[in-house]
């Protein structure tokens, strides 16, 4: 079984040679505890122990982080403030403020950069790490992480949890499992018997409307998934079956990418029930633009290309891009482009079950052509 204990560990239990072939790394999976919302609390006293959400409050504004606090009343991030209002009436709403953010996220990098120089950033609060040759010679993947984890403390009073792990896929599970400010461990040879006793929507990509799916098939955990073979699994998923059989046996064969150029900023939402009609379209999409333009403020990014993703009830997956021969002078452009695209589609041949946006082409990436319309099954 998965150890929970910081003391053990899995570097010893796989040979040095051929690792990278059969996905053995040693793998860390950082991630901030409700970053956004502990840092406020952090610097004002009088909000610790509080509910807290980061972003605007009633309208459209849209939650981006919650506090734990907030957490226990069912508060979300992507949530609509006047939801999360509704469900605790004394949360107290703060406005980003996203460069005390990005100065904690670099003293969180610079603790990564003492143990290991392959670092693969997700955002500011979240990262993969390899540590199978550390820079200390420490040897121990758990050891690292603890040592991770107690730095950051130390330097942000801010708290982490980690999942350590032989493979992406199972580190970033690990480190949600005993959140917050905890630590889990799963040495090879325990990938697939953890991943077996999980529910399905733990497996990332898996939505409401996959889960509903798949509950209609008779798969409610990683054990069910495992048990169905690929043919089973394409006639249901198309393209996401490789994923599930891979997944679903603990196998992940991806490198922590320390030199990836990130190409785009983005988010999407995935409903618990489907939506059609134009005006819920538009509203979802006002609440998606206030999220991802507060992480493209965050990340300091400047893009070219506005790209809407569209999945609909059948899966099937669309997009529409537009491009600027200039970078999006700012958010009123930004939202402008966003809404012509999606003006652009209406009425839908039928209801989606998950809307997407990013902004791409950005200072310092390759440049990339925009998405091409496309009529497949996709991965969430």
């Amino acid at each position: 079984m998965a150890s929970n204990l910081p003391g053990s560990d899995h570097d010893e239990a796989h040979p040095d040679q051929g690792h990278d072939q059969l996905g053995l790394r040693k793998i860390i999976h950082v991630d901030m505890d409700a970053f956004f919302a502990s840092v406020e609390q952090r610097d004002d006293p009088e909000l610790r122990g509080k509910p807290v959400a980061v972003g605007g409050a009633g309208g459209r504004g849209v939650v981006a982080a919650a506090s734990y606090e907030a957490r226990r009343f069912g508060v979300r991030s992507a949530m609509p403030s006047v939801t999360a209002q509704r469900l605790c009436p004394d949360l107290i709403f703060v406005r980003p403020r996203f460069d005390a953010y990005k100065e904690a996220s670099r003293q969180i990098r610079r603790v990564f950069e003492h143990y290991t120089p392959i670092i693969e950033p997700l955002s500011l609060d979240e990262a993969y790490l390899d540590v199978t040759e550390d820079r200390l010679g420490i040897g121990s993947a758990t050891r690292i992480a603890t040592l991770i984890r107690q730095e950051i403390r130390a330097k942000t009073r801010l708290t982490a949890s980690a999942g350590v792990s032989y493979n992406k896929f199972l580190a970033k599970l690990a480190s949600d499992q005993n959140k917050p400010d905890g630590l889990c461990v799963i040495r090879p040879g325990e990938g697939a018997q953890f991943v077996a006793g999980l529910p399905i929507r733990r497996f990332h990509g898996v939505g409401p409307k996959a889960e509903e799916k798949m509950q209609r098939l008779g798969i409610a955990t990683g054990a069910d998934l495992a048990g169905k073979d690929i043919e089973f699994l394409r006639a249901h998923f198309g393209s996401m079956a490789d994923y599930l059989y891979r997944a679903a046996r603990g196998i992940d064969l991806r490198a922590v990418a320390a030199n990836r150029v990130r190409k785009s900023v983005g988010g999407e939402r995935t409903f618990s029930e489907d939506i059609g009609s134009g005006a819920a379209l538009r509203e979802t999409l006002e609440n998606i633009i206030a999220i991802v333009w507060e992480r493209i403020e965050a990340s300091g990014a400047r893009g070219r290309t506005v790209t809407l993703k569209l999945k609909f009830t059948d899966f099937q997956l669309m997009t529409r891009a537009a491009s600027l021969p200039d970078f999006v002078s700012g958010r009123e452009e930004f939202a402008a482009i966003a809404r012509a695209l999606l003006e652009g589609l209406l009425p839908l041949p039928q209801p989606i079950r998950l809307m997407g946006l990013t902004l791409g082409n950005l200072e310092g990436a390759e440049a990339s052509k925009p998405p091409r319309d496309e009529a497949q099954l996709s991965l969430l």
